[in-house]
């Protein structure tokens, strides 16, 4: 993996933990009523997603370190 790569993979976990971080509540309440009610993704959506997860195999940790510091950053606490 190249450096650009690795900085991509990880701007996108950074990116990923903000917007958790922000609609923590709504992802959580989508995420149970999702599974819940069993519903899977369409097919004719995975031919479009596959390519682009295909980039993320083998770097999840990458990702999940990009999406902690995002989750960790507290904006409030730095205006003080």
């Amino acid at each position: 993996m190249g450096l650009l790569e690795a900085i991509l993979v990880f701007a996108v976990g950074y990116v990923s933990g903000a917007v958790t971080r922000i609609f923590a509540g709504l992802a959580a309440v989508a995420a149970l009523l999702l599974a819940i009610l069993g519903v899977a993704l369409p097919s004719s959506i995975v031919g479009i997603v596959d390519p682009i997860l295909g980039v993320y195999l083998g770097n999840e940790l990458l990702f999940l370190s990009g999406f902690l510091f995002a989750i960790a950053h507290n904006p409030a606490e730095s205006e003080e």
